[in-house]
């Protein structure tokens, strides 16, 4: 196992420099990565290092051990904490254990009893190690198991009893991505008693051979036969799917010496709908008797109306508005080429689309709405909403007109975010330069005077401003003292408590970091 990282925390250099030279630390299984002294730089450098131990005095300037450790605790879940004092108090040694820290050790500090201590938390640290890495051996565990878990989870998705499809599918890394999906079904046209020792042999024969462009199936055993569920990407018909699973289906009698039927249902859009693909491939494969043995039958040349018209549905719509609001210009092209994809797939002509394409105009109003605009900005002037599928001549006429709209939209979403974040930061700096002189002055206070999270708003403040807000805080009182200090006579612990810092040493401290010199030698040298 690798050396544990120890922070070592104490406003007295003589005992960091003790115990940092007398204490073995690689014969004990660490490694000190860093020192600092006081509990505020230890919460910077701690940010940096992520320690799994951290070695603190109680009694320090600016922050205490406790505090430090109470931080700490949360921001760094898995360390340990040990804590030094020079004082034999009952009620630090019960704050401490308040704190989740690990030991309480009285200064003088010994090599031998905090050898000891270190030990005993490696101990600790290795079994927790350990327990990670069992939990390392369950996941390689499942994904051993996760061949028969992807074909459960496919039948259930062919007879439509599967609930968070988008999660299941991700986790068993099943594509269902594509425009349009199908379902196929494989008779192995040999007794009862082979077929099911068949099964594995077919199903293999396809994953090895079935090899098309812009398609991704996934060949599974399904009640004593095999399934195919197929994502149809790009400019892949069925027609090149059914081309596809042909020639396997040649292939099986050379290796295999058994004929294939295999029933291939109509394409739907959504996995919701596949059931009925599956169903429709069900069917075909009833027609085998008609056709003949061997090769494929696919529903929508014998029951034409077995089609599934194309639908936009709930996750087109979020996917449409998921790109306008928080993607790329290439994801809109991308959303509005896998809409356009589906009607392609399905065959139809552009009169037959045009409820789909009312549901999508309907999206895009829906989300001009949403966003304050004028529909004069987005569809142009004298727009009146009368816009019909049948206004253009092909799907790739209706996807450049989508993609525009979608990119237009974007555009004057972005501008109103931009000019609303920069009004926000405006408003935040004003704020800040108001109250600067308040020591309770903090991003959760700010946050409620502008009525927004402080997690948004650090993230938000950052991005404009380029620095956190408590670094611009800093630099606003900083720059507010160095004026006073140059053009008054006041005491520097007065000017400390008008620029927020009750602690008139801990504002020479910030102060000297901030600009290399004491508040005192800044002022005779002004």
């Amino acid at each position: 196992m690798g050396l544990y990282k120890v922070l070592l925390v104490d406003d007295e250099e003589d005992i960091r420099v003790g115990i940092s030279r007398k204490m073995d630390w690689n014969g004990l299984g660490f490694e000190l990565v860093g020192e600092a002294e006081n509990g505020r730089d230890a919460l910077e450098l701690a940010e940096s290092v992520q320690p799994d131990v951290v070695l603190t005095d109680i009694k320090m300037p600016f922050m205490d051990g406790l505090e430090l450790c109470s931080i700490l605790t949360k921001r760094l879940p898995g360390s340990k904490f040990v804590v030094f004092s020079g004082f034999d108090d009952f009620e630090y040694a019960k704050q401490a254990v308040r704190m989740n820290v690990s030991e309480y050790i009285l200064k003088p500090i010994n090599a031998a009893e905090l050898s000891g201590v270190l030990q005993k938390l490696k101990e600790q640290l290795d079994a927790e190690r350990t327990e990670r890495q069992n939990q390392e051996t369950l996941r390689q565990r499942y994904e051993e198991s996760l061949p028969v878990l992807r074909s459960l989870f496919l039948s259930r998705l062919l007879e439509g009893r599967v609930d968070r499809t988008e999660e299941l599918a991700a986790r068993y890394d099943v594509d269902l991505s594509g425009p349009s999906l199908a379902a196929a079904l494989v008779h192995i046209h040999a007794p009862q008693e082979r077929r099911e020792l068949l099964s594995l042999s077919v199903q293999q024969l396809f994953e090895e051979n079935l090899s098309l462009p812009g398609c991704v199936c996934r060949p599974f055993l399904y009640k004593e036969t095999v399934a195919l569920l197929a994502s149809l990407h790009s400019e892949v018909s069925i027609y090149d799917f059914i081309t596809a699973v042909g020639r396997v289906c040649a292939l099986s009698e050379r290796y295999l010496g058994v004929k294939l039927t295999v029933g291939v249902g109509t394409p739907c859009a959504t996995p919701e709908e596949l059931p009925k693909s599956a169903a429709g491939a069900r069917s075909a494969l009833d027609y085998r008797g008609l056709v003949g043995k061997g090769g494929t039958i696919y529903i929508g040349d014998l029951e034409p109306d077995a089609g599934v018209r194309p639908a936009f549905d709930e996750n087109d719509e979020r996917a449409v508005t998921a790109a306008v609001k928080l993607g790329s210009a290439q994801e809109v092209r991308d959303v509005a080429r896998q809409l356009t994809d589906k009607l392609r797939a399905s065959g139809q002509s552009m009169a037959q689309c045009n409820l789909f394409f009312l549901e999508l105009l309907t999206c895009l109003l829906k989300l001009t709405r949403s966003a304050g605009l004028e529909l004069s900005e987005v569809f142009g002037s004298g727009f009146t909403g009368t816009v019909q599928a049948t206004d253009f001549d092909s799907p790739q006429a209706l996807e450049d007109w989508c993609v525009e709209r979608c990119l237009r939209i974007q555009e004057l979403i972005r501008r109103r975010r931009t000019d609303s974040a920069g009004e926000l930061v405006e408003r935040a700096k004003r704020f800040i330069n108001d109250h600067y002189a308040e020591s309770d002055l903090s991003v959760e206070r700010l946050c409620a005077h502008l009525h927004l999270s402080p997690a948004y708003f650090s993230t938000l403040f950052k991005r404009e401003v380029g620095m956190s807000f408590t670094a611009y805080v800093t630099v606003v009182r900083m720059e507010a003292a160095a004026t006073a200090l140059r053009t008054t006579e006041e005491k520097t612990y007065l000017i400390a408590r008008k620029c927020g810092y009750d602690d008139p040493n801990y504002f020479s401290y910030v102060f000297k970091r901030h600009f290399g010199v004491t508040p005192t030698k800044y002022r005779a040298g002004a």
